[in-house]
């Protein structure tokens, strides 16, 4: 493992591993484990999920450890993963982040923009190139999220429930999902995950934007992000970089909005990981 370096980029449900070599930037290997979050897990799964990781990938000796998960909300849940992944090899380089600040370096790398979330649930920040210095708050997709997977679909079911989806759009629903009042709120109210479920129809409402309907649906949620979130940027100065599946498949839909509000976007990525590789590498 000498002069390689691990970068872990991880959500609720899966976490990325990939392992690379410092001296020549060629990756050595990537895997996928379950995914963590520290303020909504018990920390010692987070911590059996790292130790499992590095016990059978055989990742000591490697020379730095960057791991971004949700949930890194204060300095004292930093150190404690600090301090596990140093007792589990001692790693000279070690760096925890939360998955805002993973966002931030993969867009931005070290120049100051304005970084904006857009998949199951939506968020954005200021970063100066170093630090987070100014954050939006996105509410959760009970009381924002606009832009998001989760407030589309949202946004479709509370039409969907009162007959204001048109008959042709409401037909093909009703062949893909449980289309009954009664499975609707079992799935959003008493489902393990409801913003989960309300994500999973934005692929659907995707393959019917050519109706009037669902394209004015689409637009609505992603004007509302920019209206209520990025605009209380500085988005004259700063170009927005959009991180995430959801921003990824709607590009060609959130490009023309972003034009016509005068924001310019820098880039499009898929995955936090793609552009963490290229900013570790670079240090």
């Amino acid at each position: 493992m000498k002069n390689n370096i691990i970068i872990v980029e991880s959500g609720a449900t899966k976490s990325d591993w990939r392992v690379l070599n410092k001296k020549d930037g060629s990756e050595v290997k990537r895997f996928v484990r379950a995914g963590t979050n520290v303020s909504a897990m018990r920390m010692d799964a987070v911590k059996a999920t790292l130790t499992e990781a590095f016990t059978s990938e055989g990742l000591e000796g490697a020379t730095g450890f960057y791991f971004y998960t949700a949930g890194v909300v204060t300095s004292e849940v930093a150190q404690e993963l600090y301090n596990h992944i140093w007792a589990i090899s001692a790693i000279p380089d070690i760096d925890i982040q939360n998955d805002m600040m993973g966002a931030a370096r993969s867009v931005c790398g070290r120049h100051p923009g304005i970084t904006a979330i857009l998949g199951t649930g939506s968020n954005t920040c200021f970063y100066d190139g170093t630090h987070l210095t100014q954050k939006v708050y996105t509410g959760g997709y009970i009381l924002g999220d606009e832009g998001s997977g989760a407030c589309l679909g949202k946004l479709f079911l509370a039409d969907f429930i009162k007959g204001l989806v048109p008959d042709s759009v409401s037909e093909d629903f009703s062949k893909e999902f449980d289309s009954s009042y009664a499975g609707i709120v079992q799935n959003v109210y008493r489902s393990d995950s409801p913003s989960g479920y309300l994500g999973s129809l934005a692929p659907f409402l995707l393959r019917h934007y050519d109706d009037p309907y669902v394209k004015g649906l689409i637009e609505k949620n992603f004007q509302a992000f920019i209206d209520r979130a990025l605009l209380r940027y500085d988005v004259d100065t700063y170009p927005v970089g959009i991180v995430g599946g959801l921003g990824w498949a709607f590009q060609d839909i959130i490009r023309p909005l972003m034009d016509k509000a005068g924001i310019h976007i820098s880039r499009f990525i898929k995955t936090p990981i793609e552009g963490l590789c290229q900013y570790h590498l670079k240090l």
